[in-house]
């Protein structure tokens, strides 16, 4: 028996309108579909109904995959790929596996033969990194900073001597409620001179993509409060 497809669906990043952030094709795909691995069904099922999957909503039939699941139940996520049904792995938010459960699911998949095709849509990674005017040829994501004052700032200006050791633009993100303790966190720990992005709210309303020094970000009080951001760090 043929096998199936697992498909790595990217979700909006805000509320908005799903046609003007995924391409037709990926749309196409989602619509077709009839089983999913998410980290959380209600809000999946939010935005499969706005994507306008083609089978009743409780027709369908999910999986959930967070940082809860167990390592050795992986292969159970995957069979009805194994039967040769097509799966879709859905991201929370932009892309999965990036900054994002799942990886782990397209591993196994790799391992049982599953081919894996990943889908057109938002990332918040890389679309703050375009919009920066940072270094787009050399970069790293870094995750989240520690949560710890004095560990954040040793952190920072760590990723700082990096970027002026390599030439590479440093990216992280924090949980929305810790965005603005780790604005003055790069304020009070980095160089006057090093160039600081702050990408909030991307891809919706509110959106606010902006690079400027440390020295000129010292005079601001920016609107972070619980709002998704992406900060990046150049020179």
């Amino acid at each position: 028996m043929a096998k199936g497809t697992l498909y790595l669906i990217p979700a909006l990043l805000t509320e908005g309108h799903v046609e003007s952030v995924l391409p037709e094709g990926t749309l196409a795909i989602i619509r077709n579909l009839e089983f999913f691995i998410v980290e959380e069904i209600r809000s999946a099922r939010r935005f499969l109904i706005k994507a306008g999957v083609h089978s009743p909503i409780d027709e369908l039939q999910f999986q959930i995959y967070n940082e809860h699941s167990k390592d050795h139940e992986l292969q159970e996520y995957l069979q009805p790929a194994l039967e040769g049904k097509n799966i879709g792995l859905v991201s929370e938010a932009g892309v999965p596996c990036v900054a994002d459960p799942g990886s782990l699911i397209v591993r196994t998949a790799h391992e049982y033969g599953v081919k894996v095709v990943p889908l057109t849509g938002p990332s918040s990674i890389l679309l703050a990194l375009m919009a920066s005017g940072f270094n787009g040829q050399n970069f790293a994501f870094v995750g989240y900073l520690p949560a710890d004052k004095m560990m954040r700032i040793k952190k920072i200006k760590e990723l700082e001597r990096i970027v002026l050791e390599k030439d590479q633009t440093q990216i992280f993100i924090e949980t929305p409620y810790r965005n603005l303790q780790v604005f003055e966190s790069l304020v009070k720990g980095c160089r006057p001179e090093t160039q600081l992005c702050l990408a909030t709210d991307i891809s919706g309303n509110a959106e606010t993509i902006r690079s400027m020094s440390i020295l000129e970000w010292k005079n601001l009080k920016p609107d972070l409060h619980k709002k998704p951001t992406i900060f990046l760090l150049y020179h």
